[in-house]
């Protein structure tokens, strides 16, 4: 598949990409190796392949929730900007 220059530099209008004159070649070059590696891929047999829900097994660990007590609380706030009642004070968001 061939991309105009036109079409390039829409796409590059629409991704907020400002493209130099001298670029713009270079990127015709590569969207057309991507277009046509995309037709091989889109080509290739899968057939008797099995179901894949993921690349790999990997699962979430996760950790049970447990609150430790930290011995040295002014250590924890001596780079706190404004602290209260021995916590940080951060500002109210809503």
């Amino acid at each position: 598949m061939q991309v105009s220059k036109e079409e390039l530099l829409h796409i590059a209008n629409l991704a907020k990409l400002e493209l130099k004159d001298s670029e713009v070649e270079d990127y015709l070059k590569n969207l057309d190796n991507i277009l046509e590696f995309s037709k091989i891929i889109n080509n290739a047999s899968t057939e008797n392949l099995d179901i894949t829900i993921g690349a790999n097994e990997a699962k979430n660990v996760f950790r049970k929730d447990e609150v430790k007590v930290f011995e040295d609380n002014e250590d924890l706030l001596q780079n706190a900007p404004v602290k209260e009642n021995n916590m940080f004070k951060v500002p109210k968001i809503l």
